[in-house]
Formats: C-alpha cells, sequence, structure tokens
C-alpha cells in the first residue's frame, strides 16, 4: 500500500460542514476546514422572509454545495495533499433530513413559484412540526399488527421519512405531486458528487422502515390517506447500496467544486452517528456509542435481536455488517445547553461571545464546585421531545425543585445531570431487553466537557472511553471511502487501521454514583408521570400554544 495515499471525509451537520484529509495507511488527520451554512437552520421564516409555523426546521441545500465547494477545497491545502494522492471521498449526513426534488435531482425549492412554499424546502432532523402524522402511523401499524413495527420499539418518529411526506401530501398537495423523488440528503449530496442516485441502507432501514427486503405494504398506506398509497413505488423506492460501497466516480463538476481528481471513488452516502462508530474502533458487539452534540444518537451493534422499546430502528447490518445494528437517542442535548445560557443571560452571553469566551465553561466551574444534590434540582430533558423511550416529541422540558435561592449553576447542572439521566433511561432500556451494554464510547463536542463527562460515568455507573478524534463523522466518514475506493477491504479492517478510540477516560466514582442513583430514581418518576400518561398536561399545553398561535 501507497502510505501516502488518501481519502476525504465530509461531515453535514446541523450548522455546518466540515472536511478532513485523512491518510489511509494509520487514520493520520492531515488538516480539516469548516464551512457554516449562510442559512443555517430555518425555523422562523424562509429566506424571503415567509414566517414557519412552531416545531419547524428547514434548511438549503444550496449551503451544502457550498460546503464542498469551499471546506474540501481549504482541508486539502492546508494538509499539503495533492488531488493525486486521493483516492476516494466519503460523506455523512444528519438524518432523517429529506427533501423534495424532481426525477433529476433539482430540490423543488429552487423551482420558480416555490421559494415561498415551506414544504418545498429540506426538512431538518429536528423538524417535529409531523408528530400528528407520526401519532397516526403508529396507532394504524399497531391496529394493523404490521410486523416492521417491533424493529423501531413500536412507535416511529415524528423526525423519519414517511411522517414528513405525510405532512408535505396533506399541508401541501401541489408541492407533494410535484414531487417526482423523495430522499435523504445523506444520498442527495452523493447523488450530486457522483451523477448517479442510490439509497443507502443505513437511512432507508432506520428512518424508512425498510425492512427485511421491503416497505411497508401499499395497502398500509392508502389506509393512511388514499393519496399516499404509491408513495413507495412513484417517490422512495430506489435500487439500495452497502455501506462502504462505492455509489460511482466523482464527475468533472465535482472534481472542480472539490479540487479532487475526476473518478475517484465516491462512497455511498451515511448517517452522521452511523458512522462514527467504526471511527472509535466500536465493531464488536455491545460496544455502544453516544454522539453528543446538539442532540445525542446512541448506536450499537450487537450479535443479539431483542425488542428494545423506543429505538429509532433496529437494522441488520445497519451499521456494520453481519451484527443488529440498534439505534436510540435524545432530541436535545447541547441544544439544552444552548438553549439555557442564550435565554436565560442574553447579554452576558452576547459579551462572552463578543470576547471570545465560553459561557458555558464559567457556568460549568462554577457548577463543579457543587456536591451532587447540593441544588435541590431534578429536570426533564424534553426540551426538543424526547426521541427514545417514548418517542414523542410533544414532550416539554421540566425543572423541579426551583427557589428563590436557586443559582444559574444550580440550574445548569441539573440540565446536565438531566440528559445523562436519559442516557442511563436508554441503557437500562437495552439491558433489560437482554441486548448487553458492555463498553460506552462518547464522541462529539461535547466530550470537552470534562464535568460533563464525569456526571455520565458516575450516572451511568460505568467507566467511559472517548473517540480519539475531534472529526468523528468525517472520520468515519473517510473510512468507508477508504473501503470504497479498494484501501482496505472491509470497515473492520480499516476501523483497526484508521479508528482511535482511548478506553477508561472517565471513572464512575462510586459515592457520587449512589447519590446519584437517589436523583435518577426522581428522574424516572417524573418520567412515567409526564412521559406515560398520568399527566397529559404537555400535550394540553402544546394544543393551547398551537391553536394560540
Amino acid at each position: 500500500m501507497n502510505p501516502e495515499l488518501c481519502v476525504v471525509g465530509v461531515d453535514f451537520g446541523t450548522l455546518s460542514g466540515r472536511a478532513v484529509v485523512v491518510r489511509v495507511r494509520d487514520g493520520a488527520e492531515l488538516a480539516s476546514a469548516e464551512h457554516l451554512y449562510a442559512h443555517a437552520v430555518l425555523d422562523r421564516e424562509l429566506p424571503d422572509g415567509t414566517p414557519l409555523p412552531a416545531d419547524w426546521a428547514l434548511q438549503v441545500p444550496a449551503d451544502w454545495v457550498e460546503v464542498l465547494r469551499t471546506a474540501v477545497p481549504e482541508a486539502l491545502a492546508a494538509a499539503g495533499v495533492r488531488a493525486e494522492q486521493v483516492v476516494g471521498i466519503g460523506t455523512d449526513f444528519t438524518a432523517c433530513t429529506v427533501l423534495p426534488v424532481l426525477a433529476d435531482g433539482t430540490p423543488l425549492c429552487e423551482l420558480p413559484g416555490f421559494a415561498a412554499r415551506p414544504h418545498a424546502y429540506p426538512k431538518l432532523w429536528k423538524h417535529h412540526a409531523a408528530q400528528g402524522q407520526a401519532d397516526r402511523i403508529n396507532a394504524l401499524a399497531a391496529e394493523r399488527k404490521e410486523a416492521w413495527l417491533e424493529r423501531y420499539g413500536g412507535k416511529v418518529s415524528s423526525e423519519w421519512e414517511f411522517a414528513k411526506a405525510l405532512q408535505v401530501l396533506e399541508e401541501d398537495p401541489e408541492v407533494y405531486r410535484r414531487t417526482e423523488r423523495w430522499l435523504e440528503a445523506a444520498d442527495w449530496i452523493v447523488w450530486r458528487l457522483c451523477g448517479r442516485y442510490v439509497r443507502n441502507a443505513c437511512t432507508a432501514g432506520y428512518k424508512g422502515q425498510y425492512q427485511d427486503g421491503r416497505y411497508p405494504s401499499r395497502e398500509y398506506l392508502a389506509a393512511l390517506h388514499p393519496d399516499f398509497a404509491g408513495f413507495v413505488a412513484d417517490k422512495l423506492e430506489q435500487p439500495i447500496a452497502q455501506l462502504g460501497d462505492r455509489a460511482g466516480g466523482l464527475t468533472a463538476e465535482a472534481a472542480s467544486w472539490t479540487g479532487l481528481a475526476e473518478g475517484i471513488a465516491v462512497c455511498v452516502g451515511n448517517v452522521d452517528a452511523h458512522v462514527t462508530a467504526p471511527a472509535a474502533g466500536a465493531v464488536e458487539p455491545g460496544q455502544m456509542v453516544a454522539i453528543m452534540g446538539t442532540s445525542t444518537c446512541h448506536v450499537m451493534s450487537s450479535d443479539r435481536y431483542g425488542t428494545v422499546p423506543g429505538m429509532c430502528g433496529i437494522v441488520d447490518g445497519g451499521i456494520l455488517p453481519g451484527l443488529w445494528g440498534y439505534e436510540a437517542g435524545q432530541s436535545g442535548v447541547g441544544d439544552i445547553f444552548g438553549w439555557f445560557v442564550r435565554t436565560g443571560f442574553p447579554a452576558e452571553y452576547a459579551a462572552a461571545e463578543a470576547a471570545g469566551q465560553d459561557p458555558h465553561a464559567h457556568l460549568t466551574a462554577l457548577a463543579a464546585r457543587q456536591k451532587v444534590g447540593e441544588h435541590g434540582l431534578v429536570a426533564l430533558d424534553w426540551h426538543s421531545g424526547n426521541r427514545s423511550v417514548l418517542v414523542d416529541h410533544d414532550l416539554s422540558g421540566v425543572i423541579v425543585g426551583q427557589t428563590l435561592a436557586t443559582r444559574p449553576e444550580d440550574v445548569y447542572r441539573a440540565l446536565l445531570e438531566a440528559t445523562a439521566f436519559g442516557t442511563r433511561t436508554i441503557v437500562e432500556a437495552f439491558e433489560t431487553a437482554g441486548v448487553p451494554v458492555r463498553e460506552l464510547i462518547i464522541a462529539g463536542g461535547l466530550t470537552r466537557n470534562a464535568l460533563l463527562m464525569q456526571i455520565y460515568a458516575d450516572v451511568t455507573r460505568r467507566p467511559l472511553s472517548l473517540i480519539g478524534s475531534t472529526q468523528g463523522p468525517a472520520l468515519g466518514a473517510a473510512m468507508h471511502a477508504a473501503v470504497a475506493a479498494g484501501a482496505h477491504p472491509d470497515i473492520r479492517t480499516a476501523a483497526r487501521a484508521m479508528g482511535k478510540v482511548e478506553r477508561g477516560v472517565y471513572l464512575p466514582d462510586p459515592h457520587r454514583a449512589a447519590a446519584y442513583d437517589r436523583l435518577y430514581a426522581e428522574y424516572r418518576t417524573l418520567h412515567d408521570y409526564f412521559g406515560r400518561g398520568a399527566n397529559d398536561v404537555m400535550h394540553r399545553l402544546r394544543r393551547i400554544r398551537t391553536e394560540a398561535s
């Protein structure tokens, strides 16, 4: 093997895209570059000022292409790598981020007359306005005893493909009729790179309810809505490729954008969380990777099949070939911490940002001085709904125990702890279902918060390993590109050569863990009271808000 061969991985996140240049033989990350999306997330209005309702989250496809035009050439230049050294490019994307396009891949939002139509834009993963459609999808599937429902822990999320598509049909039938392909952004960006549209097995299984070689039936879809009967055949169905496959060769146009050589391998698309698992060395059964950022996604491969409640999906080979791939998650983590700082202390936040200081670091330092339970609070981490294990995005956040003596750092620490309690709930759901979690590995930007990591170790009573890369998804995408280019025979081999993990970086303290057990018991009481039907106040408040707005 030529020791100088390289691959490029591109991670398309919520607010930006990051490109990393990686050496094939050892996974050395030679350079990276980031490009911020010009339009970020459209959650209040479209670019022309058209207002958006609550719970919407859209994006602009042109922003993604700009990542290829800017971040990839910048990373290559910073690495000092020549185009002829790069043998492949791989990408990963947030999911489920879906968009309606014409048969040639043109996004509907780019068509004349559609710029002011919200449903013509890509729906970001955290678009939660299709909860009503998801509720009907789940109720009908349960009534008909659809076999695929078990693979999603008994509930399909409002974030996934079918709920979002059904929302388009019911709220803007013209956009639905003009939609010739309904596809994941993960596949759209690969289409732009190689000129060929193939569905990746990961999003098809986890987000598209594709199980055992088929989607939900035409009869089931017709029962949801007569005009939805042909959704799979007319708009969704496409050849499915496996992770690490070559989707095609880089087109001349994409080569001019990126500065790479025409014809190099373009890898099949993947999801940001799932692609991170091999980057963190998690290629054995029971190694759970929690990718912690704005939200957290928990992915794990196992040789055991279990019906785990609230899963985002259980897919054969969904992460690694030959193993069941499980996905769970929390809809809000870093987003919750950011919300508290921005809204609770807007002046201080703005001043700290202007001075190049981190307001989170200040609150973290104050919170770290406390003993467990000293603040007298317990919170529910549902400010962006609950993805697992309740699968209900109409749930909302709660903080119990506030008094006139409660300080900002008290609330901040309670929110940190709430997300750790949410992760423990997910881990316990696996264990109860007979799917053992043997190791917990943390990836993502929040690994930089040492207090948060120690809280997670104490709350879960597990040692925490950390990924050895700050660009886990991009590294994982690059590793899959190496497989697609034939530089490594399979992803497990690539992981052994290129993956990075530091074992047991944070260890649980028995005394703090015992104190957290008491707080966790209170969390679970609130969790079940508000989340399992004892008190439906959150849904009632949501309806009142919707009516008022």
